[in-house]
């Protein structure tokens, strides 16, 4: 099945559930988890008549959730091209790791405080990574490492963290795609999201944070050269 038709599919068997939220909102929704699960690449067009029809409205509310994305850095609008999904730079990767590191360093911070269940959804992200991997895999493991650092996240206790969170990582999925060999991108940090979650479901929280200050560091190193690479607007593919 070609990739477009998986992800509209996806949308198209969701449409029920538009009537529970302002429906511009929650397409915008659906799209960016079709961006955050891997589905929805940089460069690529969204077909503005077959989203309609997936998802059962009207261009006018489509085009809404459009401008919702967009402003969220997850799409652009080219002048009588369309809306495209957006290539991040290495600007924005700058500042998508500046704003990482100050969120999860407080989720980890939080980790003592934290509720044994929030605490079971970093293994469970990591352990869905690890079985991912397993059966080869590798843009799962992707999406399961995006769930890893939303658990982090989460340990905050906060919604508007939560959300932020959302819109962040979604933006990171979009420079997951442009990395070439997603096993040798993903497997090492695998291992390392393991090192993490037991540190912090064993309280050692000075040490869990050092090791995802260290983590971060490495994966924009490796990600800004990438970039550098190829003159700075996106990694080489």
């Amino acid at each position: 099945m070609p990739a477009q038709e998986t992800w509209i599919g996806r949308i198209e068997a969701a449409r029920g559930d538009l009537d529970r939220s302002s429906t511009a909102a929650r397409v915008a929704g659906l799209l960016r988890e079709q961006i955050t699960d891997g589905l929805l690449a940089p460069g690529e067009r969204l077909p503005e008549a077959e989203l309609c029809r997936a998802a059962q409205v009207s261009r006018n509310t489509l085009r809404e959730a459009f401008r919702l994305l967009v402003q969220e850095r997850l799409l652009e609008h080219r002048f009588n091209s369309g809306v495209f999904v957006r290539r991040l730079t290495a600007a924005d990767l700058a500042d998508l790791y500046r704003v990482r590191r100050i969120l999860e360093a407080a989720g980890v911070r939080d980790a003592l405080k934290a509720s044994p269940e929030a605490l079971e959804r970093l293994d469970a992200a990591v352990a869905e990574g690890e079985r991912a991997a397993e059966a080869g895999r590798w843009s799962a493991v992707g999406t399961a490492d995006i769930r890893f650092h939303q658990a982090i996240g989460a340990l905050c206790g906060s919604p508007r963290v939560d959300e932020v969170m959302r819109h962040l990582l979604a933006e990171l999925r979009l420079v997951f795609h442009e990395m070439g060999s997603p096993r040798e991108f993903h497997e090492p940090y695998l291992a390392r999201n393991r090192v993490l979650a037991d540190l912090m479901a064993r309280g050692e929280i000075a040490a869990a944070e050092r090791e995802l200050l260290s983590y971060f560091d490495d994966a924009e190193a490796q990600l800004t050269g990438a970039y550098h690479l190829d003159g700075e607007h996106r990694p080489v593919t």
